[in-house]
């Protein structure tokens, strides 16, 4: 696979390194940063022809491809090249946890923007969607169809509202996250994510 990117490989600072670049990685969802390593010329190549995200290991001494041992693999999504040319920008879809420790990033778990689950949960709703496990909520809206989930969504958006002039501040929270989880369930069931309804709101913003 070829992935596009915004900047010329030849035009990248590799000699500030000695040929080596540090790469950033962050998880294409929910914006949290899993780890750091360093490319040259042809892991960058390999990353982007290949579609898994490759390093050149200063301890090895050649090319290393994340998950090439564990099966963990960081699956490219886009690249990005700093202002100066000289440290790129990837973002991935993991493939299991990305540090050895087993903690979703070499940084630790607790290390996320604060809005990072909603890609998390977003994420998992779409493969509850796919897989369908049994003994799971999500799976029997799914099976009960889209007019259920509909129904659903209508009845939190009520309590929502109830509790919003009736209730507490925790009665309140509580409803409101049962709407967005059962709104998720929604846009998937209509085959759409929440990105989606994001890239709404944000080109509104754009436009004033």
């Amino acid at each position: 696979m070829t992935v596009a990117i915004d900047f010329d490989p030849d035009r990248l600072a590799w000699d500030k390194g000695d040929g080596l670049l540090p790469a950033v990685v962050q998880h294409a969802a929910d914006g949290r940063v899993l780890m750091l390593g360093y490319m040259n010329r042809a892991a960058l190549t390999q990353t982007l022809v290949g579609g898994k995200v490759t390093f050149y290991s200063r301890s090895k001494q050649r090319l290393w491809t994340k998950g090439e041992s564990s099966g963990h693999v960081l699956k490219l999504v886009s690249m990005h090249a700093d202002c100066d040319a000289d440290s790129l920008l990837v973002l991935a879809d993991p493939v299991g946890p990305t540090c050895h420790r087993g903690t979703d990033s070499c940084f630790g778990d607790a290390v996320a923007p604060a809005l990072a689950f909603l890609g998390r949960l977003d994420a998992l709703i779409a493969a509850r969607e796919r897989e369908r496990p049994a003994d799971s909520y999500t799976t029997r809206l799914f099976e009960g169809g889209l007019r259920r989930i509909a129904q659903k969504v209508g009845e939190e958006g009520v309590e929502t509202s109830l509790a919003a002039v009736a209730e507490d501040d925790a009665a309140l929270l509580d409803e409101a996250a049962d709407l967005v989880y059962h709104l998720i369930v929604l846009l998937r069931a209509r085959g759409l994510g929440l990105e989606a309804a994001v890239a709404v709101l944000a080109a509104r913003h754009a436009k004033g």
